[in-house]
This record gives C-alpha cells, sequence and structure tokens, in this order.
C-alpha cells in the first residue's frame, strides 16, 4: 500500500499558490484494508475515504470506461493491481495528472511540470473527449491560470461540440463551472476559450451571440459588445466584487444581440430584451436566486442609473423603491456595483468616476432618513377610513423622501 499526494494540491504548490486541500491516491490496498486501518468510506461512485485523523480523502486508484454520454457515463473500476500512472492516466490535463510520494518526489508521467512552466493546457489521452464538463474545466483553469489550450486539444474540445457530446451537459454542472470561472481573476478567458473551441454557443449563445454587434463608437471605444462584456466582467474580477456582481455584470447586455443589424450600433429598448433572455438563461442553467434577482435588476435599470445626471428627484426616489434598495440595502449597493462594471468596462475608463452612482447613494442616504412609521402612525390619527390608509401613507412616505433628495442634490 503506497499513498501518493495528486492533483490540483500538487499543481498549486508547484506553481507557488495556496493549497486548500489535500487528495490523496491510495494504491495497492483494497476497500477493507482500508476500514480496518480507520479510513472512513463516503464515495458513491468509487471507493472514497476519510483518513481518521485528518479527515482529508483518500481515493483508491481507479480506472474509468465510457458506457454513456454525458459526465457520469462511466464505469469504474477499482483494485489493488491498478497502478498510479493508470490512475493519473485517466485525469484530464497534463498539469492535474502530477503526483508526490510520501518522501516529496514528483511523479511526472505525462509531463505536466514542463505544461505549467509553458502556461499550456493539454489533455494526456483521446479519453478526455469521453467527458463534456472537461470542456468547462479546462476554460476555467485559462481562466484561473491565464493558461491557453494546446491547439491540438482545442481541436479535441471543437470536436466535443460538433459531435454534440457538449450537449449531454447537465444545467447544474453548467452553473457550477461557469460560476467558479466567473470567480478567477481573469473570467473572461473563460469565455474566450469556450467561445473558440464552439462550446459557448451552444452553452450560452445569448453572450456568445454579442461578439460582433457594434454599438456607439462615442460611448463605447470597444465597440464590439462582446469585448465589452469581457471588459466588464474582468473589472469586476478586479475589484474582488462577488459572484452574484459578476454574473450580473454578464448578463446586462443581452438584448443588444436581438437588435436588428439594420439599426446598429443603436440599440434602443435593450434593456427590455435584456430583461427576457436573462430570465431565460437562468431557468436552463439553474441560477441561484440571489444571482438571478441582481441581474434582472441591472439588466432593467442600468440605462437609467448611467443616466443620474438627468433624472428628476421623483424618478430617483420612484427607482430606490423599484430596486427594493430600502429593505435590502446590501443588493442595491451589489447592484451600483454592477452599473459601475459595465461603466468601466470601457477602454481608458477603469480610473475614471463614476459620479452616477454616488449620485444614487446620495438619494439613498436622503430618502433613507425619512421616518416612514412616524409619517404611517401621524396619518393613523387623521384618517379614519381603514382602507384609504395604505395608500395615503405611500403617497407621503414618497412626497416626503422626494422632498429630502430634491434638498440633498439641488
Amino acid at each position: 500500500m503506497k499513498t501518493y499526494l495528486v492533483g490540483g494540491s500538487v499543481r498549486d504548490e508547484l506553481l507557488g499558490l495556496p493549497v486548500k486541500d489535500h487528495d490523496y491516491v491510495v494504491v495497492g490496498a483494497s476497500p477493507e484494508e482500508m476500514e480496518q486501518l480507520g479510513y472512513r468510506p463516503v464515495g458513491k461512485d468509487f471507493p472514497v475515504f476519510l483518513h481518521p485523523q485528518t479527515h482529508e480523502q483518500y481515493a483508491l486508484a481507479r480506472t474509468e470506461r465510457k458506457i454513456s454520454r454525458g459526465y457520469k457515463g462511466f464505469e469504474v473500476f477499482t483494485s489493488p493491481q491498478v497502478t498510479l500512472q493508470e490512475d493519473l492516466a485517466r485525469r484530464d490535463l497534463t498539469i492535474n495528472s502530477i503526483a508526490k510520494d510520501e518522501e516529496g518526489n514528483i511523479i511526472d508521467p505525462f509531463n505536466g511540470v514542463a505544461d505549467l512552466e509553458a502556461g499550456i493546457l493539454r489533455h494526456i489521452s483521446p479519453a478526455f473527449s469521453e467527458d463534456p464538463v472537461r470542456i468547462l474545466r479546462a476554460a476555467r483553469f485559462a481562466a484561473r491560470f491565464n493558461f491557453h489550450a494546446a491547439p491540438e486539444t482545442l481541436a479535441l474540445m471543437s470536436d466535443m461540440v460538433h459531435n454534440g457530446e457538449v450537449d449531454a451537459l447537465v444545467p447544474e454542472r453548467v452553473w457550477q463551472e461557469l460560476s467558479r470561472g466567473l470567480m478567477e481573476n481573469n473570467p473572461s478567458r473563460m469565455f474566450h476559450m469556450l467561445r473558440e473551441c464552439g462550446a459557448l454557443a451552444r452553452i450560452m449563445p445569448e453572450v456568445d451571440v454579442l461578439f460582433g454587434v457594434p454599438q456607439p463608437a462615442h460611448a463605447h471605444p470597444e465597440i464590439d459588445t462582446g469585448v465589452h462584456i469581457m471588459l466588464a466582467i474582468d473589472y469586476a474580477a478586479a475589484q474582488d466584487y462577488s459572484l452574484p456582481v459578476r454574473f450580473a455584470t454578464l448578463m446586462h447586455d443581452l438584448g443588444k444581440g436581438t437588435t436588428p443589424p439594420e439599426e446598429w450600433p443603436r440599440h434602443i429598448g435593450h434593456e427590455a430584451r435584456s430583461i427576457e433572455l436573462t430570465q431565460n438563461v437562468c431557468e436552463r442553467i439553474r441560477v441561484p436566486k440571489d444571482a438571478r434577482d441582481l441581474a434582472l435588476l441591472v439588466a432593467r435599470y442600468h440605462g437609467d442609473v448611467h443616466r443620474a445626471a438627468e433624472l428628476k428627484p421623483s424618478t430617483l426616489a420612484d427607482m430606490l423603491q423599484a430596486v427594493d434598495a430600502y429593505r435590502k440595502p446590501a443588493r442595491f449597493e451589489e447592484f451600483l456595483q454592477a452599473c459601475a462594471c459595465d461603466f468601466h468596462g470601457r477602454p481608458g475608463y477603469a480610473t475614471k468616476p463614476y459620479v452616477q452612482a454616488e449620485r444614487f447613494q446620495q438619494a439613498y442616504a436622503a430618502a433613507r432618513s425619512v421616518d416612514a412609521g412616524a409619517i404611517a402612525a401621524e396619518l393613523r390619527q387623521r384618517i379614519p377610513d381603514a382602507t384609504a390608509l395604505p395608500a395615503a401613507i405611500n403617497a407621503r412616505v414618497r412626497e416626503t423622501r422626494i422632498a429630502r433628495i430634491n434638498a440633498e442634490l439641488g
């Protein structure tokens, strides 16, 4: 029985990155032997055990055989006779197939160390094409490490798209990988790689179609809508914004992809179209409620936020109500952050002040100073008709908030 540290923990250590989780492969042992040594079995699809003291995961060396489409379509074989190299060979990329033994020696049968040094994502064998999730994983690693795919790997990924293997991806796994990629340092790299191999058009066609759609040059020096979206999500990453903010930034201009070409470069009414398209994406890949709700708000109102200097106090007050700023102040802050990403996601705009957000924050602070409870108590004394009371309270609160906003902003 021999134990090896494998996969991401070895990769990240060689890259000088923090190692969060350690994964181990055990060669030459049976499930019965592992349990006799005090390891607790937890694996459902293949034998995985928790160490009795550290509770880290130890998996028995295994091989796999493809039996049906999708990432679950595998038959797993494990035995004390399975070698370390056989186990490493079933992995996706060379950079994830490096092991380290108990003496600290590096075992690298597929030259993963050289690919790490060169910044290359390279598949180990044609078996890469048996699991469509590997397309998403490779793209996510591109976003994380700023690596590029080897030409033969990109070609294999393209084949997986053309032969329909990518269509076997389940919605939950698509969201899992995309959301992790959005949280990397260079999320645009993920989408560029997915687009290179043709997978983006199948997984998220609403984003893929944005590339090549022009915008007014005076407002968007980058002109291309897809390029703008990539700059915006990279800005969100640079600011270390939350996943809902990054997803909302990705979704905010989807409507521009449905503008008739004869209307280019203008995109009148794209916000309304973005709402429906965002809703479709969220339903299709099972986006969590917090990310979905923020994305819908940003899609609807980002254009209005950009025009903050032109908006009357009454419009500002109504918008604050519409985005539920009073009950959900943290989400309101994320809403403004996503709008700021849209503004800054253009060449030369990264350091420009986004005064529109400041104006909304000032309006919000002024409106929030209104004591709605006191107004309600006063009107209860003056209006005996209970059915008329709610409308009267709402009207008075709105009127008072507008006055406070007007006094604050002038």
